[in-house]
């Protein structure tokens, strides 16, 4: 991969990013793959807005993207990915996100209103960009949200390089027990 696939992931802190982007950097590694990337997580306690960045390839040569550069931009909250996909997403870039809403303060005050399903698509449309909305009903966890994604980009080969063995290995190296087998169960579709 010569030019760097530039990932941005953004949700709300719980939501489990932190474990989404090492998930993705250590498949990419596994794939053998150059990896850049960071993390934030200073809210991540505060319920506040958290994102991780991820660069693949040997051309990338800072960890962050640019806003407006990411080819892929995956989300665990509605409103998150509204906002990446105006500030983050790469003008033929797609963005995945799982349909969750964790609402922001002003609109739990009613002073803004909730972000809906159908903006994330006319906001998409409007800008000539996909949209591929994530939702599992048979979760018994909402912890696995960012694996049913994960699940998503590996069924749909949505990352340049990596195939579900990658995804597997890396899960692997991160969890084990009974966490790693539900966790890989979503990965491959079951029912956790």
């Amino acid at each position: 991969m010569g030019s760097p696939f530039n990932i941005y992931m953004t949700g709300v802190g719980g939501q489990g990013i932190g474990l989404l982007a090492e998930l993705l950097a250590r498949a990419a590694a596994q794939a053998g793959l150059p990896t850049k990337g960071c993390d934030t997580h200073g809210l991540a306690q505060r319920g506040g807005i958290v994102s991780s960045h991820l660069r693949l390839g040997s051309g990338a040569h800072s960890p962050l993207v640019e806003a407006g550069r990411a080819d892929l931009v995956v989300a665990l909250e509605r409103c998150e990915a509204l906002r990446a996909l105006r500030t983050m997403l790469a003008p033929a870039g797609l963005l995945l996100w799982y349909d969750a809403s964790w609402q922001p303060l002003d609109v739990r005050l009613g002073r803004a209103r909730a972000v809906e399903t159908e903006d994330v698509f006319a906001e998409a449309a409007a800008r000539g960009v996909t949209a591929r909305r994530v939702f599992r009903e048979d979760l018994d966890d909402p912890r696995r949200q960012n694996m049913a994604l994960v699940a998503d980009i590996a069924g749909a080969g949505l990352i340049p390089g990596i195939g579900l063995e990658h995804y597997r290995a890396a899960l692997a190296d991160l969890l084990d027990g009974s966490a790693l087998a539900k966790n890989l169960a979503v990965l491959e579709g079951a029912n956790p």
